[in-house]
């Protein structure tokens, strides 16, 4: 691998990165909109659906913050490696790489199904 390929890997997890900050953000505005709704409900049907879409919030929150770390890892092992290697990744940084991008679209597909489950929620909750 060439060393404009490192850069483009590099680049490939900063947009990654810069992504999941973002879905972050929104999530967190989500949250809040449910606590909002929380705040005027008394339907146990739909309190059980407030709590439940909390839980999936805090959890895809803690998902987005571990695949974080882990494409920061993977991008300063990236730079590491080019260094000593004259610009050549290796397989398993290859590897690790496609694992990582799977991983990311599947959290990114995860995070669109509960943002349509959540607007799905609020056109019933209102």
């Amino acid at each position: 691998m060439v060393t404009t390929e490192v850069s483009q890997l590099s680049g490939e997890c900063n947009t990654w990165r810069n992504s999941l900050r973002t879905r972050r953000e929104s999530i967190q505005t989500l949250r809040k909109q449910l606590q909002e709704v929380a705040g005027r409900q008394t339907n146990k049907e739909i309190l059980q659906e407030i709590e439940h879409l909390h839980n999936q919030f805090h959890i895809q929150l803690i998902n987005i913050h571990d695949l974080k770390q882990l494409i920061k890892t993977h991008d300063r092992r990236i730079s590491l490696e080019k260094a000593p290697s004259n610009g050549n990744i290796s397989e398993p940084v290859l590897a690790e790489h496609e694992e990582l991008f799977d991983q990311y679209e599947s959290l990114e597909h995860t995070l669109e199904d509960l943002q349509d489950e959540f607007r799905h929620f609020m056109q019933r909750a209102n």
